[in-house]
């Protein structure tokens, strides 16, 4: 214990001792940073590998292990189809900021294929003296590509250090050259929002214009339309929306004879306005989308997609939440709907995810988190049909798109836990036809990472204090139970936002801690998309409490089911998912013997008024209103207790995160040492939200992580030793 008195906040939130830990950059600040990473690297670096003979550093071994993974050529180059090119943006050991490049499909069946280098990163940071992180790329439809017109015109997106705020400079293909904006090219200077193809000499803009045109939460609150060879600050507003809206974005969809131009203004997470735009009309005219501000409606040639996280009733007719339901725009908007429902949840399964090709709708399933696949098409009188589509495809099944516009093609991947993935082609257009799906040919499969020998991965239900069922995934060792010693396990969850968390192919994580011995568990708590809204909103506000006792219910029943025990068992969550870490720690202590807690969010008092905070109170609440009595109670900042015993904790994030402040993370590392806890803290400078910029930090980060889990709950030592 230290000597002198703890430093906490207040429990009504009304002093903190620790808030000059907020000045992301101050002096002091960064002295307190550089001076506990220090500490943290010296005590990790000096952990042996026990697998050495000669004792090597740990996690020296686990970075470079990591980094080979993370750079391997012979990974899976993630594309996207335009025009006659696959585009695909690449990093590796000689390229650490990456390479942006495109190569033709036949190539890219080859084992190595011909890649065009466009754009290298690195050789532009070296030129321009900068720290540039790539952040996407959009080109520009031809206007003819049927006659041969190619792609040239691309708006590139590059983010200083990896944060979330970026710019956005326009690139000629054909010069492989940015355009200089003397020339009339387009530049957005740093901020958080977006720039979006109209045509050749026009853009949807939506940034930060000067004092009052950012939300809140620090995203943009205008759209606009900006014309070639005029000033920024000149754009046409289309649309401005409030101040505590979460953002506004213009967005053009460019299917021939399709054409639409829409604004969207997202109030929060998973409530939104969406308008189309009339811009034959001067000013351009909106006409709203009729539909309840938590409904997800997009629309592709003819067909309006309606995704409800409510019952929406239209007609006479309900469609439950996590349905979706497609039916003719044009006469939806003019007030004459004929909807028809593709997809209807039940109990045990939820809509993952929906891929629209030229002429069919692809529709993901989970059914209790376990995935297949079904596509609908339209016949001669337009009635749906609906197939099961590859049907003897087992694992994480993901599908998209080749071409939305011109094709039915798909690119499918099939991965799972210890199963390297798979990336295969398909064709619908039979489907579309009414016949069968084609054959699906093989185009990559990435190899194995780890040795994946005597692992098995099985599904499991914990019981959570009202009685819900909590899936989750265990993967260990076939003869686990035959050794008779607790397996150090790692569990991890995330619990909001509706996002799920589906198995993938581990690939560090099986290097770092499977192979060595260690049990993997991946939770489906709610406050996720796992079973669709519902499986969100039951977690939303003042019922919150039910992630963290979804999340306590899985660690005990592994505990129960003899799987580990306290001493052995520890925790992981990233973001919300810290969040969730960070109340196991002061709400459940006594279950772990290590805690992990990454980039998180943890003084609820303050949360939204830092960063993007603000535009997560849909998810929280507001802690300057009466909410608070409910939010604290899941504040870990403000959970913190003298006289608790806490097990050993590492508390990870980055300088330049600028979505989760990491104040959060400064600020509970202070308190813990104030009670003299066992914590040790790590700060990238670089690396945004995700924590890394590049795969030399990820690789360095994760091999901290675990070394400190080796040296907590495994094999090098427990929480009780």
């Amino acid at each position: 214990m230290t000597d002198t008195a703890p430093q906490l906040p207040a429990p009504d939130g009304t002093a903190d001792p620790h808030l000059w830990l907020e000045e992301i950059t101050g002096e002091e600040a960064l002295g307190w940073v550089r001076e506990r990473n220090a500490g943290a690297e010296t005590e990790l670096d000096a952990v042996a590998d026990p697998a050495d003979p000669e004792g090597a550093p740990l996690a020296r071994t686990l970075q470079r292990e990591i980094r080979e993974i993370l750079d391997a050529k012979d990974r899976i180059p993630a594309v996207v189809k335009r025009g006659e090119h696959l585009y695909n943006f690449w990093t590796d050991a000689e390229h650490e900021r990456g390479l942006w490049r495109r190569t033709t499909l036949d190539s890219y069946r080859a084992d190595a294929p011909e890649w065009e280098i466009l754009l290298d990163v690195d050789a532009l940071n070296v030129a321009e003296d900068e720290d540039w992180v790539w952040h996407g790329a959009r080109l520009l439809r031809p206007a003819d590509p049927a006659a041969g017109e190619p792609y040239r015109h691309a708006l590139i997106d590059l983010s200083h250090g990896g944060s979330d705020a970026d710019v956005t400079r326009e690139f000629d293909l054909a010069t492989r050259s940015f355009v200089d904006p003397a020339d009339g090219g387009f530049v957005r200077p740093e901020a958080k929002g977006s720039l979006g193809w109209l045509d050749r000499d026009t853009v949807w803009a939506s940034t930060d214009f000067g004092e009052g045109t950012m939300t809140s939460s620090g995203y943009a609150r205008q759209a606009r339309i900006w014309r070639r060879g005029t000033e920024l600050a000149e754009a046409e507003l289309v649309f401005e929306g409030k101040e505590d809206d979460m953002l506004v974005a213009g967005a053009h969809d460019s299917t021939p004879g399709w054409e639409r131009d829409w604004v969207v203004v997202a109030h929060a997470f998973y409530d939104q306005t969406v308008m189309v735009v009339d811009r034959s009309r001067q000013p351009p005219a909106l006409t709203e989308v009729e539909v309840p501000r938590d409904l997800e409606v997009s629309a592709h040639r003819d067909l309006g997609i309606f995704s409800p996280r409510s019952d929406w009733e239209v007609a006479g007719v309900t469609y439950p939440a996590g349905s979706l339901v497609v039916g003719d725009f044009e006469r939806f908007q003019a007030g004459e709907p004929e909807l028809h429902m593709l997809f209807e949840p039940t109990e045990s399964s939820s809509l993952a995810d929906m891929t629209i090709t030229r002429s069919t709708i692809v529709l993901s399933i989970l059914e209790d988190v376990v995935h297949h696949l079904e596509v609908h098409t339209r016949d001669e009188h337009g009635a749906w049909v609906r197939t099961d589509l590859y049907p003897d495809l087992r694992g994480s099944i993901g599908v998209s798109a080749v071409d939305t516009e011109d094709s039915d093609e798909v690119w499918v991947t099939v991965t799972d836990f210890i199963e390297p993935t798979t990336l295969l082609l398909g064709d619908l257009a039979d489907v579309a036809a009414g016949g069968e799906p084609g054959e699906l040919e093989v185009i990559k499969a990435a190899p194995a990472r780890f040795a994946a020998d005597g692992l098995r991965v099985t599904q499991h239900f914990a019981v959570s204090e009202d009685g819900t069922r909590i899936p989750y995934f265990e993967i260990a060792r076939t003869d686990r139970e035959d050794s008779g010693r607790p397996a150090p396990t790692l569990l991890y969850g995330y619990g909001g936002f509706e996002i799920s968390l589906t198995p993938s192919y581990l690939g560090a994580i099986g290097k770092a801690w499977l192979e060595r011995g260690g049990t993997y568990v991946l939770a489906n708590i709610r406050g996720g998309g796992e079973y669709g809204p519902r499986w969100h909103q039951a977690a939303l506000k003042e019922n919150r409490h039910r992630a963290y006792e979804d999340f306590s219910s899985v660690a005990k029943d592994l505990l129960e089911r003899g799987v580990t025990d306290r001493e052995h068992l520890a925790v992981r969550g990233g973001s919300n998912g810290g969040l969730l870490t960070g109340n196991m720690l002061t709400r459940y202590p006594e279950l772990f013997g290590a805690v992990i807690i990454q980039v998180p969010l943890l003084d609820m008092k303050r949360y939204n008024h830092l960063l993007a905070g603000y535009s997560w109170m849909a998810e929280y609440g507001d802690p300057d209103s009466e909410d608070w009595e409910f939010v604290r109670t899941f504040s870990p900042y403000h959970l913190l207790r003298d006289g608790a015993e806490y097990p050993p904790t590492f508390v990870l994030t980055s300088t330049r995160d600028d979505r989760v402040h990491p104040g959060h993370a400064r600020k509970f590392t202070a308190a813990l040492e104030s009670l003299g806890a066992d914590v040790r803290y790590w700060e990238n400078i670089e690396g945004g939200h995700g924590g890394a910029a590049t795969n030399e930090q990820a690789a360095r980060m994760n091999a901290l992580l675990y070394t400190f889990l080796w040296s907590t709950i495994g094999a090098t030592g427990g929480a009780g030793s």
